[in-house]
């Protein structure tokens, strides 16, 4: 059974349009409302044979208008509120290098391991703005997910969780198994654990260092690991660079919690020519599908990316 906390809400931006909708409304309402009572006292002129009433007619046709106005503004509400919001289908969780993140957002990490970025829905976002986020109701998971779902950028802040939870968690708590904010992050947290990734990768020999790898490595040693096709975002280290760096892996799973492939849209497969949407955080363009033509790199601890990685 759903979390009664789950009430289906229009998003932000359309309640706002709600408010300007009802707004137009009253005032569309009283302007007319006072030219009827103006008719109604107003005593008119005589007409002479065969003139018609003009202010009579202007009142009948303002009238008509304002009901046409109401009866297409009951319509839009109608399918507002009708409107049925789209279910998500899949789970996708987010690893990125600390190393890679750090690079790009000026900060320091002493991190040596792939840290969590979060838990999505495919689809669906801030689905419960009046659910709000309460570190105390996850109180005995804080020091496991200061290890490995640090907010690298402010690490004694639960800002970075608040916002995952506000965006995403409320939207996965559509399932029973993550229908509270308890559920939800110990789910993250088990999945991460599960999947190990960086296990994985050190079994296949990707490990960070100075060397380049080519991008069909790295996705076939997690993709034969957990029998699906991960989707792999890079950075861009330079424009026109000869090498991209290695930032974010997703792994996405199902409703059942299986492993499932990670589709790629035919924009994401798109070369790195500009057309690519990145991935966009904290207002800076960082992740972007990784382009396959391009070397990658992977870089270890301490690394600034000003010398050439070489190719193994």
């Amino acid at each position: 059974m759903l979390s009664p906390n789950l009430a289906v809400q229009p998003a932000p931006e359309l309640w706002a349009s709600l408010v300007i909708m009802e707004s137009l409304l009253r005032k569309r309402i009283d302007k007319h409302t006072a030219l009827a009572t103006v008719a109604q006292n107003k005593v008119p002129p005589p007409l002479l044979q065969g003139e018609t009433d003009p202010f009579g007619l202007i009142v009948a046709k303002s009238m008509k208008s304002c009901l046409i106005f109401l009866c297409l503004g009951s319509v839009f509400l109608t399918s507002v509120h009708s409107a049925p919001r789209k279910e998500w289908t899949k789970l996708i969780l987010t690893h990125h290098w600390p190393q890679s993140f750090c690079y790009m957002e000026n900060c320091t990490t002493n991190f040596t391991y792939w840290t969590l970025h979060g838990l999505w829905p495919n689809t669906g976002a801030e689905c419960n703005t009046s659910w709000h986020f309460n570190a105390s109701l996850i109180e005995d998971l804080l020091p496991e997910m200061r290890t490995f779902w640090p907010d690298l950028l402010r690490p004694k802040s639960t800002t970075f969780w608040k916002h995952e939870w506000m965006k995403h968690g409320t939207c996965a708590a559509k399932a029973e198994p993550m229908d509270s904010q308890h559920k939800y992050f110990s789910k993250a947290l088990e999945l991460y654990h599960k999947l190990d990734l960086d296990g994985v990768l050190k079994k296949n020999n990707i490990v960070p260092s100075e060397n380049y790898y080519k991008l069909t490595d790295v996705e076939g040693s997690i993709a034969s690991s957990y029998g699906a096709p991960p989707k792999i975002q890079c950075i861009s280290h330079k424009k026109e660079s000869e090498f991209q760096v290695l930032g974010q892996i997703e792994i996405c799973f199902d409703k059942q919690f299986q492993l499932v492939d990670c589709e790629k849209s035919t924009d994401e497969l798109q070369s790195r020519n500009g057309e690519i949407q990145p991935f966009i955080f904290n207002n800076h363009a960082v992740y972007a599908v990784c382009d396959p033509l391009v070397p990658v790199y992977y870089p270890p601890l301490g690394s600034t990316l000003q010398t050439t990685p070489r190719f193994l």
